[in-house]
């Protein structure tokens, strides 16, 4: 029975891919996403089509001498081979070459006007205005009859019953936009205090409205402060880009722009609470400091002061002499130990144990008898004098 490791499996499959002529060099069309593009210069995709996906490598020496700069949704056609990465098991596209094959009209088209009012400075985070906390008239722009404008009425009646008026707009085909556009201008004229544009969710197609370049431009120029509110999650609109502030729905538009009136009584029963508790800390500090103040300037309270300050001033003393008292003894027990110390290392001190030092001719110490020769005098220095003498062999 042959056992294989996991690295020889992956490497037995990596070749058998690398032999089919099926997965080699072939042509594959489908749409770019999840692009990463990687310090390396190295690119790392998915190519996808209504039916499967695979993971594409279109590394950087390929990628240079290729004149089509990949971007998300874009739909090419790649020719490459299918490749095994044996540290993980893992096959994936390694593209050689890409032809372009183009993008979705719309999404071109979204692209186009994206990037042109962007450069014009509609989507400048630093214009955007502030909602009013407590507006009395909000100005919706939507069908009449769908869900999303029964939506706002519940939801202000339950937080805050500002008044609600209704521009009636086409939300989705022919002429939508151009009646968006007219809605958001009546509400201007209307002297609303805040603006929400929305519907609820749906396709792009049906969402194309909020796109427009019309649209776009309206709610720019708008006087009144605008909430986005187009019923999608995944996309974003030209209208969230230009509004001040944009929601996931209208529904959750209505609940930032109408604020919660039981939250907002709350808050101000709160508020008066703090207060009345912060003055009335405040008199009973004031009135505490007072009868301090009362109390230190008496004569009474001046001499005690005055006989705690000697008493401070007389302990300080006796500490101050307590510690000198004790730095005086560590400082005799440490000079004790150096003398003894030294004592120990003189070597007239190892004399009186009955030892002696020999000196030769020259005045140097001996410490071998290699050092003299027969015949030579030398000293003999013992603890109560020296002894002159004459070597007369050595052994």
């Amino acid at each position: 029975m042959r056992i294989l490791t996991v690295l020889d499996l992956n490497t037995v499959a990596k070749q058998l891919i690398a032999g089919c002529g099926d997965l080699n060099n072939v042509w594959v069309s489908g749409e770019v996403s999840n692009l990463t593009k990687h310090n390396s210069g190295h690119y790392y995709f998915t190519l996808k089509d209504p039916n499967s996906e695979v993971r594409c490598t279109f590394f950087q020496y390929a990628r240079v001498k290729s004149n089509v700069e990949l971007e998300e949704n874009m739909k090419i056609i790649a020719l490459g081979s299918m490749d095994v990465y044996l540290k993980k098991g893992s096959y994936s596209f390694n593209v050689q070459k890409v032809q372009a094959q183009g993008l979705g009209d719309l999404y071109l088209a979204y692209e186009a006007l994206r990037k042109k009012l962007e450069s014009e400075g509609l989507f400048d985070p630093h214009r955007k205005r502030i909602l009013p906390r407590y507006p009395l008239r909000v100005g919706v722009v939507t069908s009449p009859t769908g869900a999303a404008i029964r939506d706002i009425l519940n939801i202000s009646k339950r937080r805050y019953p500002a008044d609600i008026l209704l521009a009636p707009a086409l939300v989705q085909g022919e002429g939508a936009g151009q009646s968006i556009v007219k809605g958001i201008s009546l509400l201007n004229d209307a002297m609303v205090d805040v603006i929400i544009v929305g519907r609820g969710g749906g396709s792009l197609e049906d969402l194309w409205a909020f796109n427009e370049e019309a649209v776009a431009r309206a709610i720019y120029a708008s006087r009144v402060p605008i909430v986005s509110a187009v019923g999608h999650e995944t996309d974003t609109t030209i209208s969230d880009f230009v509004a001040d502030l944009r929601a996931p729905t209208p529904s959750a538009a209505a609940e930032l722009v109408l604020p919660d009136r039981e939250g907002e009584a709350k808050n101000l029963f709160h508020l008066i609470a703090r207060a009345r508790g912060g003055l009335g800390s405040v008199l009973e500090m004031m009135g505490q400091r007072l009868a301090r103040t009362d109390r230190a300037l008496s004569a009474e309270t001046m001499m005690r002061s005055v006989h705690d300050r000697q008493m401070d001033i007389d302990g300080l003393t006796d500490s101050m002499s307590t510690l000198m008292e004790k730095r005086l003894v560590v400082e005799r027990h440490r000079l004790e130990s150096i003398h003894a110390v030294l004592d120990g290392l003189n070597p007239l001190n190892v004399l009186q144990r009955g030892y002696c030092m020999v000196h030769g001719q020259d005045g140097k110490l001996v410490t071998s008898v290699s050092m003299v020769s027969s015949g030579e005098d030398i000293s003999i220095t013992v603890k109560d004098g020296t002894i002159e003498a004459k070597i007369g062999r050595k052994e």
